[in-house]
């Protein structure tokens, strides 16, 4: 199975501090990949790393077989911020509608992810009289726009309801059943079990790559939360 995203001696230097430390690690196609870790280790520099907008890197980044960043990739990979990427002064619709233009893509398609992330009846609503979570799930419909091959999204459920939250992991699982690779961020252990594979980052250092299963079996922990602390004790 060819991977979709392929990362070897990833090093990210900011100024004079190193912030990723020599990462290796592959990411499957059609799974869900939770890449977890408190905050400040690292999870958005990485991130940005793969989208191709991070600087000061050096090591290997292939995504989807060609160099992160690559203009060829710019429609098969979409990529989530956590500050939510659009327009205040637009409505949920103007915002659907302007990034369709830029994609190519027509209104059938604004139509349908706007439904998926559970904005149908928002679409008449300017965006900066939205919630957070509400925001969140309009920048999460402009990446899904074009259907892409690879998302990568930033913590995603910050600020979300837990009926929302079980709602866009569902969505999230539906993508990957239909092939598309996804990539979590979050610092919320009880989403890992959601996921297909765990990426645990530490201070910068990739300190376990592994499923949810493998991982509790690994440490003997009785959850996930026990074993990523099991496994950040071992490794400090």
């Amino acid at each position: 199975m060819t991977s979709s995203v392929h990362v070897r001696d990833l090093v990210v230097t900011r100024g004079r501090v190193e912030v990723l430390h020599g990462l290796t690690f592959a990411i499957e196609p059609g799974r869900v990949t939770g890449l977890l870790g408190p905050s400040g280790g690292g999870k958005t520099t990485l991130m940005r790393a793969l989208v191709g907008v991070q600087s000061g890197i050096r090591g290997s980044v292939l995504v989807l077989g060609l160099p992160a960043g690559s203009p060829e990739l710019r429609r098969r990979v979409g990529y989530v911020t956590q500050a939510p990427a659009v327009y205040g002064d637009l409505t949920v619709a103007e915002n659907l509608a302007y990034f369709a233009a830029v994609l190519g893509v027509g209104r059938a398609r604004c139509q349908q992810v706007l439904h998926d992330v559970g904005l149908a009846d928002r679409q008449g609503q300017l965006v900066q009289t939205l919630s957070g979570g509400q925001r969140a799930r309009v920048s999460l419909a402009t990446a899904l726009l074009g259907e892409p091959e690879l998302l990568v999204l930033d913590e995603p459920t910050v600020g979300l309801d837990p009926v929302l939250r079980r709602d866009l992991w569902q969505l999230f699982g539906s993508l990957a059943a239909g092939g598309v690779t996804l990539l979590v961020s979050s610092h919320v252990m009880d989403e890992a079990r959601r996921c297909d594979r765990l990426l645990l980052l530490r201070d910068g250092h990739l300190v376990a790559d592994d499923t949810p299963a493998g991982l509790l079996a690994r440490t003997g922990a009785d959850d996930l939360e026990g074993a990523f602390l099991a496994v950040a004790e071992a490794t400090a």
